[in-house]
C-alpha cells in the first residue's frame, strides 16, 4: 500500500490530519488481517497448517482456495502494515521536528521583539512608589512601580529634580497629560488629569527621582 505522489509526505506539509488517516488505513489493515486469520481458524489450519493428508494428497475436510487466498492475502496485508507503519513513523517525526522548528523560531522572535523593545525604551527618570484608591492618577492607571519616563512636557532630557514635574502639575490642572511609563519591560501610555479630589494633591500618588 504506497502513497500516490501527491500524497506523498516529501511532496506536501504533512498535517495532524494526515496522520490521522494513516492511522485509521492502519487500523483498517489490522481489522481485514484479523478477519483472515479469523477464517484460519475456523479451517482449523492457522498460518502454517498442512493442507495434505498422511499420504500428501490435498485434504478433503478443508476449503483449500479459501485458506490459500486469506494465507496470501494475510502476507500481502502484513507487508502493507509494516509499510504505513513506516509511513506514520515518518510523519510523525516531520511533524514534531517542524512544530520544534516553528517553537524555536517563535521564541528566537519574542527574544529579539524583548530586546528591540529594550533598546527602544528611554531611560525612567522618576518612580511611582504610591497611588492612593480614588485618586486622578489611580483612575488614570497608574501603578506603584512605574517607571515615568515622560509626564507631559517633563523627558529624560530635561528632568532635573521633582519641582519640574510639581510644576507641569500646577499648570495643568484641569487638563490631560500625556504620561509614559514602563511596566513588566513595556511602554505604556495613559492620560492623566491633574485635579481636585477629596485627598491631597492634585494626583493622589507619590513620585521619586531614580538617580542613574
Amino acid at each position: 500500500m504506497k502513497m500516490t505522489e501527491e500524497n506523498s509526505p516529501g511532496n506536501t506539509e504533512i498535517t495532524m490530519d494526515d496522520v490521522k488517516n494513516l492511522i485509521k488505513k492502519k487500523d483498517e489493515i489490522e481489522e481485514q488481517i484479523k478477519a483472515y486469520y479469523d477464517v484460519l481458524e475456523d479451517q482449523g489450519v492457522g498460518v502454517e497448517g498442512p493442507l495434505v493428508d498422511a499420504e500428501g494428497f490435498p485434504r478433503a475436510d478443508v476449503n483449500l482456495y479459501q485458506i490459500r487466498t486469506a494465507r496470501h492475502n494475510i502476507s500481502c496485508l502484513q507487508n502493507d502494515h509494516k509499510a504505513i507503519m513506516a509511513e506514520i513513523e515518518e510523519a510523525l517525526h516531520k511533524l514534531h521536528a517542524r512544530e520544534k522548528a516553528k517553537r524555536e523560531r517563535d521564541e528566537a522572535e519574542a527574544q529579539v521583539e524583548a530586546m528591540e523593545q529594550q533598546v527602544t525604551l528611554p531611560p525612567p527618570f522618576a518612580r511611582v512608589d504610591a497611588v492612593t484608591q480614588g485618586s486622578p492618577a489611580s483612575g488614570a492607571g497608574l501603578r506603584v512601580g512605574d517607571e515615568v519616563t515622560e509626564f507631559g512636557s517633563v523627558n529624560p532630557e530635561n528632568f532635573q529634580n521633582l519641582q519640574n514635574i510639581a510644576a507641569v502639575v500646577q499648570h495643568s490642572e484641569g487638563k490631560p497629560l500625556r504620561v509614559t511609563v514602563i511596566r513588566d519591560g513595556q511602554s505604556v501610555q495613559m492620560s492623566l488629569t491633574p485635579q481636585r479630589w477629596s485627598g491631597r494633591g492634585l494626583l493622589g500618588c507619590n513620585i521619586v527621582p531614580i538617580h542613574r
